[in-house]
């Protein structure tokens, strides 16, 4: 079945709108350099042109593998860490139903990941765990303009860190994290960083959260406070944050 590369040749005449072939994105991954950061845990991706999400799929199909071979000594090991790796992944998509697939997309390469690592566990799904990655997954990838930095709405695009505040050794099972959010200018600008802060509601703009479009009684929307608490990763889905 041969690949879809546009989808028109209106958007390649306006927005220069090419998809990148499979074939092409595993042979860009393979390059020394990038083939061992797609398969560290820690490394960060930012995509600036996403799409459907070609790449950033391909590199969490890597770190996914990784982890499953790494850090699989129990199913709870394996939630951790894979969310983790999944949170290290980033993306902007200018338009927004590619910037819809890409969060799908993201979304179903984890699920079925973590679906055949339960069932060699012999587990269930924790729906903690698919909360969280819906969490992650719409936090790290937004619609807006790499180059002026900005949402449709002229608003900043929002990216989430998440850094892990506890000890981990080889055989350590949680990971806790906090959350704290920056602009893209300001990652790019290198300005100093509040750990855990939450971007004020003049700043915030309504990112991509496609699951709030789907049925999901088990996500609920949290009002905006100041900071994020630091929480084990599995339970960031919750975004549970506290007055300074």
């Amino acid at each position: 079945m041969l690949e879809k590369l546009i989808k028109s040749k209106q958007r390649v005449q306006k927005h220069g709108e090419v998809f990148t072939p499979n074939w092409m994105v595993e042979k860009m991954l393979n390059v020394p350099g990038i083939k061992e950061a797609c398969e560290s845990l820690h490394k960060t991706f930012l995509e600036p042109a996403a799409g459907e999400g070609n790449f950033l799929m391909a590199i969490l199909r890597r770190k996914l593998i990784m982890v499953k071979e790494k850090y699989n000594l129990t199913l709870k090991q394996y939630e951790n860490y894979s969310l983790y790796a999944l949170s290290t992944i980033y993306g902007i998509e200018l338009l927004e139903d590619n910037a819809q697939v890409c969060v799908m997309n993201m979304f179903e390469v984890f699920k079925e990941a973590y679906i055949v690592v339960v069932n060699e566990h012999k587990g269930h799904v924790n729906f903690d765990v698919l909360n969280s990655a819906k969490v992650i997954i719409s936090a790290n990838i937004a619609q807006g303009n790499f180059i002026t930095k900005e949402t449709p709405e002229k608003k900043p695009i929002i990216f989430s860190e998440w850094e892990i505040k506890n000890k981990l050794n080889k055989n350590s099972q949680t990971i806790k994290v906090l959350r704290t959010e920056h602009t893209l200018a300001e990652i790019f600008e290198g300005q100093t960083k509040t750990n855990g802060r939450v971007k004020s509601l003049t700043e915030r703009n309504h990112q991509l959260n496609i699951f709030e479009l789907l049925e999901d009684e088990s996500i609920e929307v949290k009002q905006v406070k100041e900071s994020y608490s630091i929480v084990p990763i599995t339970n960031v889905f919750k975004e549970e944050t506290y007055y300074d």
